[in-house]
């Protein structure tokens, strides 16, 4: 970062990391520790106007907080679920929060009165891992979040690829199983509705005759107990994931591969049958490192407060943090 900024412990970044169930709020220094946190709502059912308005309430309040404890805040972030914009700063469609085509990036910047960036949550997810997380130091990263859904963020050097209309990223929706269950985008066959955590609980309720849904932790839990229709269902999600993955090594040519979002809770579980799957499909491509997240749920934040700090120009994305 500039000189003489990253020392400078009273300046302060607004962060927002905005689900479809809740907000992860927090006061970022620029050398990406959190000084205050916060969780509020975000009752989506209210409607994509009265998300928009708590957002903007949120925002405002933390750095009035900021300014209450002698903080300077210097730049606000937000990250959103969905197809988002960030040259423009708008949030194109979120499923999880209804927005359609709301530019909430200057709406952020009028009521605080600071440089304000809008990011995608995986992006700004991945952004933080390979910056200051489980990728740190290794150059080129592909973060992958598996959870009710896949998506992934690709980071060269600090900065995380967009696409040309805001959608990169969408691993989920590589075809792996032509003849596999219907995913929600309408195709079937996509990973994510074959390797996602809710698509292991549903393939073991339909294998089960149709017995209430268990949690993919749950399948873990017994197949590590040894049951087999529990075994059978977390090797087809590995297997299918290894597919996912070696596409994507194939792609992008990644030293490292960090895995995050509530499957990867299953820790070596996962990563053990994982990492062997993946070493049985790859040939002339170098084998990525495979390691589970490490900022946890902090990492929307972190992230969203470092694309803030890069906007506005305060941060450098090829500094090792």
């Amino acid at each position: 970062m500039r000189d003489g900024f990253a020392v400078d412990a009273d300046r302060v970044v607004v962060a927002l990391d905005v689900g479809g169930t809740g907000m992860k709020c927090a006061l970022v220094r620029p050398d990406g520790v959190a000084v205050h946190t916060e969780r509020h709502p975000t009752d989506a059912g209210r409607g994509p106007s009265a998300v928009v308005a708590t957002i903007l309430d949120v925002a405002d309040g933390l750095a009035a907080k900021a300014r209450a404890d002698g903080l300077t805040p210097v730049a606000a972030g937000v990250a959103v679920p969905g197809v988002v914009d960030e040259a423009r700063g708008v949030a194109v469609w979120s499923a999880n929060v209804g927005f359609r085509d709301v530019p909430l990036r200057d709406l952020v910047a009028t009521r605080l009165g600071l440089p304000t960036a809008l990011g995608h949550d995986v992006r700004v997810g991945g952004l933080a891992e390979a910056r200051l997380g489980a990728g740190r130091g290794t150059g080129h990263v592909l973060f992958v979040a598996i959870g009710t859904g896949i998506a992934a963020a690709h980071v060269v050097d600090g900065v995380a690829a967009t696409g040309a209309h805001g959608a990169a990223g969408e691993i989920g929706h590589i075809l792996v199983r032509p003849d596999g269950p219907r995913c929600g985008c309408g195709r079937p066959g996509c990973l994510e509705a074959v390797a996602s955590a809710s698509a292991i609980g549903r393939r073991y309720a339909e294998l089960a005759g149709g017995s209430p849904e268990v949690t993919a932790a749950g399948v873990v839990e017994r197949a590590t107990a040894g049951e087999p229709l529990a075994g059978q269902v977390w090797r087809e999600a590995v297997e299918a994931l290894a597919d996912g993955l070696a596409t994507g090594q194939a792609l992008f040519d990644v030293a490292t591969i960090v895995l995050g979002g509530g499957l990867a809770q299953a820790g070596d579980r996962l990563l053990d049958p994982l990492r062997m799957a993946l070493r049985e499909r790859l040939t002339f491509h170098r084998e990525p490192r495979l390691v589970v997240a490490a900022l946890g749920d902090e990492a929307g934040c972190l992230g969203a407060a470092l694309l803030a700090l890069d906007a506005a120009g305060v941060g450098d994305p090829q500094e090792e943090r």
